[in-house]
């Protein structure tokens, strides 16, 4: 029996844990030699696929952790993990876990404000509103005693008049996210009639940037504010799909010359 890879990560007198032989529901590996464990969902996993499965979802800028199995057709499992499960069952090292759960609070706090480094400091600083660029950071304020302003979109001093929502008075300062927006790409829709669009999008929600592989509908979720747009109008799909259908050319909306704001 090949226990070692549970033995050197579980704890096989866990009574919280139960394990199983069966089949990896991410892998699908059927290799009944090797002990695995059932999730809280019901879906059995090892350690080591449990871990490369959460670090491809961080990698994304996922902060919570879904079961991927599949459960009937092509349908997931979806169930969130509680993270001091995943915690407990994946191979982490010390520095590995420190690593995890620093990005897992930089974007769940990314969801619900916007921060950045200072470029004078290297603090990080809370930008509240967020129709405004110019942002003061507190700590250069203290040490330099002197209101201490940056821009939010070239990360350079303020320059200019307090209360601006494009950009700075430098005449370089240019939102880099719109120059990606107006630079990009065109590319092609092949189930949706072929139809041409943009290669990038602005999330019409939350301003996330935003790719659509090429495949399948013309829809996308966004994987920040989990709303799902249409790719081609920027519409919500809840707006559009009645009309016209996930598979139909609707309207394609022009290059995006703005960022969202998202209003939550």
């Amino acid at each position: 029996m090949q226990d070692n890879q549970s033995s050197g990560q579980y704890d096989v007198n866990d009574a919280t844990l139960k394990f199983v032989r069966r089949k990896d529901d991410i892998t699908l590996d059927d290799d009944l030699n090797i002990l695995r464990v059932e999730m809280s969902c019901g879906h059995a996993v090892s350690p080591e696929s449990l871990t490369a499965w959460c670090r491809s979802l961080l990698d994304q800028g996922q902060y919570k952790f879904c079961c991927p199995a599949i459960t009937h057709g092509t349908e997931k499992c979806n169930a969130e993990w509680p993270y001091l499960e995943v915690r407990k069952l994946a191979v982490l090292s010390d520095s590995e876990q420190a690593h995890f759960e620093e990005n897992m609070a930089l974007m769940a706090a990314s969801e619900y404000c916007e921060f950045k480094s200072c470029p004078s400091c290297g603090s990080y600083v809370e930008r509240e509103d967020l129709t405004n660029l110019c942002v003061k950071c507190t700590i250069c304020t203290s040490v330099k005693k002197n209101i201490y302003q940056f821009c939010w979109q070239c990360m350079r001093e303020w320059n200019g008049a307090a209360v601006l929502s494009v950009r700075c008075s430098y005449d370089d300062c240019v939102n880099p996210d719109v120059d990606k927006l107006t630079k990009c790409t065109d590319m092609n829709l092949f189930y949706v009639e072929n139809v041409e669009c943009p290669a990038i999008r602005a999330c019409p929600t939350c301003g996330l940037l935003l790719e659509h592989n090429g495949q399948a509908c013309k829809n996308l979720m966004c994987k920040r504010c989990k709303v799902e747009f249409c790719f081609l109008c920027l519409k919500l799909k809840s707006v559009c799909n009645p009309i016209h259908g996930p598979y139909t050319v609707c309207s394609v909306a022009p290059r995006q010359t703005e960022i969202p704001v998202w209003r939550r």
